[in-house]
């Protein structure tokens, strides 16, 4: 059975943002697309860069070293230069708080 985390609180990532968090010694990008959460490793697959400094459009998110961009839903590459995905994981919400499991 996989182990979920608290990661923040609901009031703290408002909708069509990004909040950068670390569960179990990983470092996962979570987002609020439209009231609903989404996570994914903070890792571009092209060349291992932060998404968390990217650029958050929707529910995509842009590398803001050479512009790959990934749907937040999927972790699919949406354009080159990334061609592999990026490992999403499971979110639950319980009350006003946001778990994450790492262990898929």
């Amino acid at each position: 059975m996989a182990e979920f985390y608290k990661v923040a609180k609901v009031s703290e990532v408002p909708a069509g943002t990004k909040h950068l968090v670390e569960v179990d010694f990983v470092p996962v990008l979570l987002f609020n697309i439209d009231g609903e959460f989404y996570a994914m490793e903070d890792v571009c697959t092209h060349d291992g860069g932060p998404l968390a400094e990217g650029f958050l459009n929707g529910d995509e998110i842009e590398c803001p070293r050479h512009g790959a961009r990934f749907c937040v839903k999927t972790g699919e590459p949406l354009c080159m230069p990334a061609v592999e995905a990026i490992e999403c994981y499971t979110v639950k919400i319980e009350d006003d708080d946001i778990l994450i499991s790492v262990d898929e």
